[in-house]
């Protein structure tokens, strides 16, 4: 087996490991949500217990057959996703005081700028989608959306 093959087992070994290591915590903060016997006949804890189940069988899979990975992105690959992250939690802390929608104009416009689109298309699909999240998640779906100084 060649270096390049053992080096991507040994880091889908590892993603494997985290995954399982996440599943066991998740599964056990989940049995211990209490909740009321009157509830219904699954309960809090059936979902949380299901999903530890499900990736913790995922994770051994993986550990098994961890198949290829791509190299470390290069400067420009690690900027764009360092940028990523930081828009997002500026939009996510934001968006109490400034609102969804400019918020999601924001990060949206953002991110189609990240993918390479010009300044009117990546504006174009920001408040496009803006709108659309508002409208799915607000009207359609009767979720209490962060209402910024403009009411919106």
């Amino acid at each position: 087996m060649s270096d390049l093959a053992q080096r991507q087992r040994r880091i889908g070994r590892i993603a494997a490991g985290v995954l399982m290591a996440f599943a066991v915590f998740y599964g056990v903060f989940g049995l211990m949500i209490e909740y009321s016997f009157s509830s219904d006949p699954i309960g809090p804890r059936g979902f949380p217990a299901g999903l530890a189940v499900a990736l913790f069988a995922l994770g051994a899979w993986y550990w098994l057959v961890p198949g290829s990975t791509e190299e470390w992105p290069g400067q420009e690959g690690r900027i764009a996703a360092l940028t990523f992250l930081v828009v997002s939690a500026a939009c996510v802390l934001a968006m109490d005081w400034i609102g969804f929608v400019p918020a999601m104009l924001v990060l949206m416009t953002a991110i189609a700028r990240l993918f390479g689109a010009n300044w009117t298309l990546a504006l174009v699909n920001g408040a496009g989608q803006a709108l659309l999240w508002w409208l799915l998640f607000g009207p359609l779906l009767g979720g209490t959306l962060p209402k910024g100084p403009l009411g919106f």
